[in-house]
């Protein structure tokens, strides 16, 4: 599974409608309202490197309202959550 990190600027009096139009995209698992330079975080999990393009300036930088993206893509994950996931479908065993 690849993750990236999409940070959104959109269009001041729309961001409520781009986040929801956002989330409903595949590939899309959460959009956040965010503090600082840009208005909306969104996470994108896909199966493959390849798929990130089509999510993203496929999908998300056509959705109107958008005017900026940035992603960035992530090596790993440390987050409880991802780690207590792996170590029960038994990647963390030594067996």
């Amino acid at each position: 599974m690849v993750t990236a990190i999409v940070h959104i600027n959109a269009e001041v009096d729309r961001i409520s409608e781009v986040a929801q139009t956002v989330a409903e995209i595949d590939g899309v698992s959460e959009v956040y309202s965010i503090t600082g330079e840009y208005d909306l975080m969104a996470m994108v999990r896909v199966p493959s490197y390849e798929q990130i393009a089509e999510v993203v300036p496929g999908r998300i930088n056509k959705v109107d309202g958008v005017l900026h993206t940035e992603t960035h893509v992530a090596f790993r994950a440390y987050s409880r959550h991802d780690l207590e996931a792996a170590f029960s479908i038994g990647l963390g065993d030594s067996d």
